[in-house]
């Protein structure tokens, strides 16, 4: 499945200030310049908008887009939100993929957890990994039940190579009535790759690991 499930740690390369945000490479993230970049970025878009309260809310299953959340909460002083589905999602990885695929092809919302209240936020950043080239369930529960007009919303992003797909489409179609300006993206491993090199790996290990 095409960009299957991003949110590990990071690998690639790319480059800073493409036309589909701000993306970085396996060394920028290691070296650390992933939270430095996010925190200028950031920077300037709270400036832009006027500043004014600010909250964070995020997705994530693992790593990357929990740290850049927690780094644009201490940032500016922001409260910080995770979005949690209700019943917990599968901690296998081909489960997950699965799961993940069949919400996205629901007409249902996920359930979730409980639900960030952004009343009184004039700014809110929005944090999620890319499932599937789309936007992930719990978080589409979350912008399809939020009364988000009027406040500006800022995406940042994580996704496994495949890009953004249809996500920043998604997220404005359900919230029309707030501003969606320019997202943070970093380009992250896919966990796909991760288990097809340890299976390579076991392959040329026959004499220390038993088949």
């Amino acid at each position: 499945m095409a960009g299957r499930l991003a949110d590990r740690a990071p690998a690639g390369s790319a480059k800073l200030g493409s036309a589909a945000g701000t993306t970085l490479s396996r060394r920028k993230i290691l070296s650390g310049a992933a939270v430095m970049a996010v925190s200028g970025w950031a920077g300037r878009a709270v400036a832009q908008q006027g500043g004014g309260r600010t909250r964070v809310v995020f997705l994530s299953r693992s790593s990357n887009t929990r740290m850049l959340a927690g780094q644009l909460a201490r940032s500016f002083g922001a409260d910080l939100h995770e979005i949690r589905p209700r019943d917990p999602w599968p901690e296998d990885y081909e489960e997950m993929v699965d799961w993940a695929s069949r919400w996205r092809q629901s007409d249902s919302l996920l359930p979730l957890e409980s639900r960030p209240d952004p009343t009184g936020a004039e700014l809110v950043f929005v944090g999620f990994p890319i499932w599937g080239a789309a936007l992930p369930a719990p978080m589409r529960s979350f912008l399809a039940n939020t009364d988000l007009s009027g406040k500006t919303l800022v995406p940042f992003v994580t996704h496994g190579g495949f890009g953004l797909g249809n996500a920043l489409d998604e997220l404005r179609g359900l919230a029309p009535a707030a501003e969606v300006i320019q997202p943070f993206v970093l380009r992250c491993d896919q966990e796909r790759d991760n288990l097809n090199a340890l299976t390579a790996w076991l392959r040329e290990t026959p004499a220390v690991v038993p088949q």
